[in-house]
């Protein structure tokens, strides 16, 4: 090997190193921002695309009644991310996720069967992410526990 093809060599080893010593430095001294436990995604099926702007409200089940926790609308890649704005820690228990699809589909100027969706989950780890992605069309839905 020419010395110049392995000054080459060393030179990019030592290019990778100081960034991994610098990528690592800035992951202590500036930590990812860490995820809400309850967050939520909206494809439509129908049109094949995410669903934005779906008024979306989180509830959780205090006794028999509902306690709102956060509202948002989904953003353009039909996410809401940040449904959960309560200033307490995530607790074990029963949460709901309301919909507004009526008023979506009104928007995309089409008409719905079901004007709201609700879907009720329960929480048994408080330190998971709780993903709940809704598959939507004018008439029909589905959900899963995502990631």
């Amino acid at each position: 090997m020419h010395i110049t093809q392995r000054f080459s060599f060393a030179l990019i080893a030592l290019t990778l190193y100081f960034t991994a010593l610098l990528n690592a430095a800035e992951s202590v001294d500036n930590p990812p921002a860490k995820r809400t436990p309850i967050s939520t995604h909206v494809l439509n099926t129908a049109s094949g695309k995410p669903a934005a702007g779906v008024a979306v409200v989180l509830q959780y089940q205090a006794g028999k009644n509902w306690e709102e926790l956060g509202r948002g609308l989904t953003d353009l890649q039909g996410r809401a991310a940040d449904v959960y704005q309560a200033k307490k820690p995530l607790q074990v228990g029963t949460y709901r996720l309301v919909y507004e699809t009526g008023v979506y589909f009104k928007g995309q100027g089409a008409k719905t069967f079901f004007p709201q969706v609700e879907i009720i989950f329960e929480v048994e780890k408080t330190d998971e992410h709780y993903h709940v992605p809704l598959l939507l069309s004018p008439f029909g839905y589905s959900t899963y526990r995502g990631s």
